[in-house]
């Protein structure tokens, strides 16, 4: 039985596999470049990460696994253009489509907002929670760079868990964000950049991003300066139903990469206009 410790360690039936080991496994199967290894020790990610793991592998029963993981904004700027509710419903709605999917079993979720606070590690779509008044209230800062690290490499360690244990898995990340980096300490766009580019390279993740429109950020330079390919970038306007739309297109996209291999790469390769 696996059980779950708060030092960045996964146990495993008696043997143990930190979140270090998974990086370094990722490494020496060359889908991670020393330069994205690099970004992920700038300072020490494991609890962080550890914070997002959640379900163990052995309790998992498919036979392949799709990790969908979403980075809501929750800085003070989307409440005061009055948009915590498209993002709420936004969300929500990516919950609730992969959820009535028929490859719901196979499908894992995980939601950490932008200023690191964890709605829920990796669960079965199912289990994941809707976003609430009283789970999401968007006040604080917008430290972008740093926690696309974190959620990225939260990614890529959770697949390699999988894929250590023989599942393979293919993953569909969105990050969302109303402003430019705001806040980050430890990390730039160059560091993100090179976590995308390996997951590019590895052909078995997508990451996308949502822009909503503050009047100022230029976001597919933004979002490119972090790696992140112009067809799967989306610049709402600062408008509920531009917002929701958004979204809306996200989990037709999330849906789709969950049919499988060939439907995967199709989507990978298509954007958000395949």
């Amino acid at each position: 039985m696996n059980m779950s410790r708060d030092d960045g360690k996964t146990m495993n039936g008696g043997g143990s596999l930190d979140i270090e080991q998974l990086f370094e496994a990722a490494r020496d199967e060359g889908a991670l470049s020393p330069e994205a290894m690099q970004a992920l020790h700038i300072t020490d990610l494991g609890a962080q990460i550890q914070a997002g793991f959640g379900v163990q592998v052995d309790d998992v029963a498919s036979s392949e696994v799709v990790l969908v993981t979403v980075m809501p904004d929750d800085s003070g700027s989307i409440k005061f253009a009055g948009n915590a509710r498209a993002v709420r419903d936004g969300h929500n709605l990516v919950v609730s489509a992969l959820a009535d999917s028929k490859q719901r079993d196979s499908i894992l979720a995980h939601n950490r907002y932008l200023n690191g606070t964890v709605l829920y590690p990796y669960c079965p779509i199912a289990q994941a929670v809707k976003m609430d008044t009283k789970n999401y209230d968007p006040e604080l800062g917008t430290p972008l760079y740093d926690q696309a690290v974190v959620l990225l490499g939260t990614v890529i360690a959770k697949a390699q868990e999988f894929a250590l244990s023989g599942v393979p898995a293919r993953t569909v990340t969105l990050i969302i964000s109303d402003g430019a980096d705001a806040g980050s300490t430890w990390a730039k766009a160059k560091d993100v950049c090179a976590l995308v580019r390996d997951m590019r390279r590895a052909e078995a993740h997508i990451v996308a991003a949502i822009g909503i429109d503050d009047k100022n950020t230029d976001f597919r330079a933004v979002f490119r300066d972090m790696g992140i390919e112009d067809r799967w970038i989306l610049t709402p306007k600062s408008d509920a139903a531009d917002i929701r739309k958004a979204f809306a297109l996200f989990s037709q996209s999330a849906v789709r990469a969950s049919q499988g291999g060939a439907s995967f790469s199709k989507t990978a390769a298509g954007g958000f206009g395949a």
